[in-house]
């Protein structure tokens, strides 16, 4: 359902079957986060005025849309905290998966 690069490849898709017998409701259950130690460094990135995720991941990555990556690496409330403030280093690692194959990022 969903693609390799996506958060939720692999999460479970569950379907929700209302008690008034109306037609079931797929959903994707709940994706929880990586522990950001467990996680395999594959670099820093230190924010500069004007980041933003999407280009950090396409340099880091090669694909704007794995910013997730980041946001799971650097653990905040809100993604746009990580690039808020010129200077802090962002930790750059391999996802859960890619950390456990050999193709990499």
């Amino acid at each position: 359902m969903f693609t390799p690069t996506s958060r939720y490849h692999g999460i479970e898709v569950a379907r929700y079957e209302p008690p008034d017998g109306a037609d079931p409701v797929p959903y994707v259950r709940r994706r929880l986060l990586p522990d950001p130690c467990a996680l395999t460094p594959a670099g820093f990135h230190t924010v500069v005025e004007g980041d933003r995720l999407d280009r950090i991941a396409a340099a880091a990555f090669g694909d704007p849309e794995l910013f997730w990556r980041l946001a799971d690496a650097n653990p905040a409330l809100d993604p746009e905290e990580l690039t808020a403030r010129p200077g802090r280093r962002l930790l750059i690692a391999l996802s859960a998966a890619a950390a456990g194959s050999t193709h990499g990022f």
